[in-house]
């Protein structure tokens, strides 16, 4: 791996992990899988990255939204 990449790889970390949890629900999963694979498409790491959150923060956001929208049903223990 280059130098550039790793040193992508811990800012991106950085800016991460400062800017939450909350915030980056499905970011940092898209930011990983899309700076891998953006390095071996062509040494884009830092637009796959990008791309990646962009990505993952969407899909996180449409899955709560089916969620809030749809519950799933409670389970209860079984009696005996």
């Amino acid at each position: 791996m280059s130098t550039k990449f790793i040193l992508t790889l811990l800012c991106a970390t950085a800016l991460a992990s400062s800017a939450g949890l909350a915030n980056a629900k499905g970011c940092l999963k898209g930011a990983a899988v899309g700076g891998v694979g953006g390095h071996y498409a062509g040494h884009h790491a830092v637009l796959g990255a990008v791309g990646g959150c962009v990505v993952g923060r969407h899909m996180a956001n449409k899955k709560a939204a089916e969620q809030k929208a749809h519950p799933a049903p409670e389970q209860s223990a079984p009696a005996k």
